[in-house]
């Protein structure tokens, strides 16, 4: 999907890493939630609340999730963090993402 309708949007942004990292919030009528964002090239450790699916859209970066080696991702990969999880992540050239918040 490469349009949202009937979204809102979060006007502040998320700012993490001093700016390496930045989002914006897209609310959805049932309820649901995902940002859209971009990463710097870093290194950069995030945690979880809910379970989230993060859609790299394009970059390169490799994560480190729990119990897991680091894996390569690409632009048009995805991968699936735990909630209530801890994650690391090496971006080797600017990334775009999207987040999706699972319940």
């Amino acid at each position: 999907m490469s349009q949202f309708e009937n979204v809102s949007v979060v006007r502040e942004a998320n700012i993490y890493f001093d700016g390496q990292v930045t989002s914006r919030t897209v609310l959805f009528p049932d309820g649901t939630k995902k940002t859209l964002g971009i990463m710097l090239p870093g290194e950069y450790e995030f945690s979880t609340g809910d379970k989230e699916l993060m859609e790299i859209l394009s970059g390169d970066l490799t994560v480190l999730l729990p119990g897991k080696d680091w894996a390569p991702v690409k632009g048009g990969e995805s991968f699936e963090v735990p909630a209530n999880a801890s994650f690391r992540m090496k971006v080797s050239r600017p990334t775009d993402y999207c987040c999706s918040y699972l319940k």
